[in-house]
């Protein structure tokens, strides 16, 4: 049932039963699911008719005023009845909240475009959101991996710079009593010269073949729109 409280949450497959406030001043917001989606088996597809039981997990969600918000979702256990599914039994989930999940969709995302779009650290885009560094950096991972794949803005002037990452190491070698370099770490970036592409990519290494490498993961067009390269 689509109520006000529910249209101000906001959160898709599901509708806001009641809500009721804790005496620290926690909102603690009871969920029911709203998609009659939820209980086509994930196995096979066929929609159920018999429920098995009920659960209650509590998922988290994005922060939403300056009090705490918590949620209380309520979901019903399905008995699969198609003979041929492997699968007997099965739980509601919805696109926000999938099975397991403890962290809605939407606040993962959230997340992640903190770092990806804000510029934000890892550790405080944790803080901000109540979440651990390695959910903040597994969201981060997913978001970044849109950009990556998507194809480069094309360019005429291609910048190649070179980074030293760290300090050079040198050993001493006890046969000799020379000096070796033993470790002198590099990377080569790519930028867009002229235009508002900014950094394109980035590889470790500063060798022909580094740059070329790379090159070679580009589209052919996009390659050709290249005038010049500038380090």
């Amino acid at each position: 049932m689509l109520n006000d409280t529910t249209l101000l949450l906001d959160l898709d497959g599901v509708s806001v039963v009641r809500v009721e406030r804790l005496a620290d001043g926690t909102r603690r917001v009871h969920l029911a699911t709203a998609d009659d989606r939820a209980r086509a088996c994930p196995a096979c597809g066929v929609f159920a008719t018999r429920v098995k039981g009920s659960a209650v997990t509590r998922p988290r969600d994005l922060p939403y005023g300056e009090s705490g918000l918590e949620f209380r979702r309520h979901k019903r256990r399905w008995w699969c009845r198609e003979a041929g599914c492997p699968r007997r039994s099965f739980t509601e989930q919805i696109p926000q909240l999938p099975a397991g999940a403890r962290i809605a969709m939407r606040l993962r995302g959230a997340a992640g475009r903190r770092i990806r779009d804000a510029a934000s650290t890892v550790i405080q885009a944790a803080r901000d959101l109540h979440l651990s560094w390695p959910t903040v950096m597994d969201a981060f991972r997913a978001v970044a991996h849109e950009v990556t794949e998507a194809p480069p803005p094309e360019v005429k002037v291609l910048g190649i710079d070179e980074t030293r990452r760290g300090r050079p190491r040198w050993e001493r070698d006890p046969a000799t009593g020379k000096w070796i370099l033993t470790r002198d770490r590099w990377h080569t970036g790519f930028v867009d010269a002229l235009g508002t592409g900014g950094l394109l990519g980035q590889v470790e290494g500063r060798t022909v073949a580094d740059v070329l490498a790379w090159l070679a993961t580009t589209p052919l067009t996009w390659r050709k729109s290249i005038e010049q390269c500038a380090s």
